[in-house]
């Protein structure tokens, strides 16, 4: 039974409780979960990301989790693909959609109208080439010339030369790719719901976080991802906590400091989320620790 149900998007920084409530609105809507948190695609990455145990999801069907081995390079433009094809087949069952994830840019391409132009490693190749013989300066006076838009915001080398390639392989200029705010028609209607709370209650509970996950078997399941191939992963090994549990178990650090560092990085990562999310106009906020926290998010659905 096909419904044109609302997609709900559950967004705010790392450990604000956003599984917790996809899965009690799951519960009430009669939905299911799609995950847009780009490292708990990876197969064995269980612990470090705080992916969501069988125990935890109670029953709630979850896509897009563990579908990468990790030897696999995450690519936005193929989630974009994998979400919209589970956002109708979820739809086509009579369920709501409920996609959840701090990864901001894969969110977006989920939800927003967003092109991801071609690329041409060769061309890309031999533009590098021009610029380490030549400068960039002839490739920026090209910029300035099919896309002032784009020469005017860009200054890093490896953009401008991207835009280049972009324009000489599409003759679009690159600016005319850059995301709106704009949904796409595919997943109208949306909600856009954010979990916020407090910055010293943020650092605690991230603080709490690390270390229940080293509680709960996170070394050995990073020593066991070392022996398939993680320190040479091309997205995975860059995942926040596993560098520098990596680090660790190769005793370039202590456990201590490892977990230290991972405290750190995982609070800067979460102040760019919520920078991220908070320029988004279209997401409606509630206390992330609010007693009635289902109930709230349930009432921003029905007057949405």
């Amino acid at each position: 039974m096909q419904t044109n149900s609302p997609v709900i998007a559950l967004v705010g920084a790392t450990a604000t409780g956003k599984t917790d409530l996809a899965v009690g609105l799951a519960h009430a809507l009669n939905g299911e979960v799609i995950n847009a948190d780009s490292m708990q695609f990876y197969k064995g990455m269980d612990i470090g990301t705080a992916k969501a145990t069988l125990a935890e999801r109670e029953g709630i069907a979850h896509h897009l989790l563990d579908i990468y081995h990790l030897n696999m390079e995450a690519s936005v433009a193929e989630f974009q693909k994998l979400a919209r094809e589970k956002v109708c087949e979820i739809r086509s069952r009579g369920k709501t959609p409920i996609i959840t994830g701090g990864s901001g840019l894969y969110m977006r391409a989920a939800l927003d109208i967003l092109e991801f132009p071609p690329t041409d490693d060769e061309l890309r190749e031999r533009l590098s080439n021009e610029v380490h013989q030549l400068g960039s300066r002839h490739l920026i006076e090209e910029l300035k010339s099919v896309d002032p838009t784009a020469a005017e915001r860009i200054k890093d080398e490896r953009r401008i030369i991207r835009a280049v390639e972009v324009y000489r392989l599409t003759g679009r200029p690159f600016s005319s790719f850059m995301p709106r705010r704009q949904y796409h028609p595919e997943m109208l209607p949306v909600v856009q719901i954010g979990l916020r709370i407090d910055r010293a209650r943020l650092h605690e509970r991230i603080e709490q976080r690390v270390e229940a996950m080293v509680d709960d078997g996170w070394i050995p399941e990073v020593q066991r991802l070392l022996a398939e191939g993680l320190a040479d992963a091309p997205t995975a090994s860059r995942a926040i906590g596993y560098r520098q549990m990596m680090d660790f178990l190769v005793d370039d650090t202590t456990q201590q400091a490892a977990m230290d560092s991972t405290i750190v990085a995982t609070r800067r990562f979460a102040r760019r989320q919520e920078t991220w999310f908070k320029a988004d106009p279209r997401v409606r906020w509630i206390d992330a620790e609010a007693p009635d926290l289902k109930i709230q998010a349930l009432d921003v659905i029905k007057s949405s």
